[in-house]
């Protein structure tokens, strides 16, 4: 990965004069992975992928740090705050679109505006680290979701967590072996549909759980220690800024049909109606229901270590089902970026799609194989 990287770093300074950004002859992360086939609506599915997930359960827990007011205008600026950058980088890439460097990598958007050869690499290293912690995370609570299923099921079962792991890195290793970011368009609806579903799962449980009987004492009151109360603020801003964090933006927009110029404006419309119908319910019901009580993830504010559930035990583990469909999902979607790289030194972009894809395949699997042994490790220790 490493060499191809540099080989695609040697390629950008020789083509400066000819276009900078333009994908080279032969390029097969370009033709293959990052293929321009895609609607507006396609890139919605994929915008509300990259963004909108699991880290969802843990709205509640932010606003138990900044309290309502604070907390609720906190989330409602960064969002205004996220939209317009990424509207503006949109807008970047279909001026450069216009001028002739149609830029389909977030890497070389980035070297171009920056205008150096440090940018290239400290773009790699940064999108890299967070793709490659995106798709381990994922593959961890995935891992972790099966074993929750599995312990409720079979109490006291033999299996652990890292044979799950096992279990989720095969199943995405099969599915790696889809050709193209596009071919993942119906995956990324079904995940936008997964996290509506469980969104409105785990908000209808928080109402029926702060009606209830057994309900904890609501306090919605910050802490007395000023220490304290710097500590949960900060913690509180950096969970609710996390939640629209999208590192992948430009890849998603060369999937879009040239020319692309305001087509990712209806995408971004698409993925902030998700996200507002998905963000304030849970985060709202979430602190109404439990206050200061509320746990990192809503559905553990379900399940106190004392007493009975808070909700019904089917709905939670429909709730962990869909969960763990959408983190298969988005750790599919992060791998598209090292999957690029990956074909762009190893695969053969004169010839048929499948005519090498045993290269790609095997390659895909091995990254993927990777991730899984780095996750049970974190599993074992």
């Amino acid at each position: 990965m490493a060499a191809a990287v540099a080989d695609e770093a040697a390629t950008r300074r020789g083509e400066r004069g000819d276009g900078e950004g333009k994908a080279a002859a032969g390029d097969a992360g370009a033709a293959f992975v990052l293929e321009s086939k895609g609607t507006w609506w396609h890139a919605g599915f994929h915008l509300t992928t990259a963004m909108v997930g699991p880290a969802v359960l843990s709205l509640p827990y932010a606003l138990r740090g900044i309290g309502w007011a604070l907390g609720l205008a906190t989330l409602t600026a960064l969002a205004a705050v996220s939209f317009y950058t990424y509207y503006a980088m949109s807008r970047v890439l279909d001026h450069c679109e216009a001028a002739g460097r149609r830029h389909i990598r977030f890497r070389d958007l980035a070297a171009d505006v920056l205008g150096s050869g440090w940018a290239f690499y400290l773009m790699v290293a940064v999108q890299g680290a967070i793709n490659v912690g995106v798709t381990i995370g994922s593959i961890l609570l995935a891992g972790n979701s099966l074993q929750i299923m599995y312990s409720s099921l079979v109490p006291g079962g033999p299996l652990k967590l890292y044979h799950f792991i096992i279990a989720v890195a095969s199943v995405l290793a099969l599915l790696s072996q889809m050709p193209s970011f596009h071919s993942l368009r119906y995956i990324n609806l079904g995940s936008l549909v997964l996290s509506v579903g469980y969104t409105i799962l785990v908000s209808a449980a928080c109402i029926r759980a702060g009606l209830s009987s057994n309900a904890p004492a609501k306090d919605y009151s910050l802490s007395t220690s000023k220490s304290e109360k710097t500590f949960d603020a900060f913690l509180s801003v950096s969970i609710l800024a996390a939640a629209f964090g999208n590192g992948i933006l430009p890849e998603i927009q060369a999937t879009l049909v040239p020319p692309a110029a305001g087509k990712m404006v209806k995408a971004l419309v698409i993925n902030y109606s998700v996200a507002f119908f998905t963000f304030y319910p849970l985060a709202i019901t979430g602190y109404w229901a439990f206050g200061q009580t509320v746990q990192s993830n809503a559905i553990q504010s379900l399940m106190p270590n004392a007493g009975p559930s808070l909700a019904p035990r089917w709905l939670l583990c429909l709730t962990v089902v869909l969960v763990l469909f959408q983190l298969l999902a988005i750790a599919l979607l992060y791998a598209q970026v090292v999957y690029e790289v990956m074909e762009k030194r190893v695969a053969d972009a004169t010839r048929a799609r499948f005519s090498w894809r045993c290269g790609p395949c095997t390659w895909r699997s091995a990254h993927l194989w990777r991730r899984r042994c780095r996750s049970s490790a974190r599993s074992w220790a």
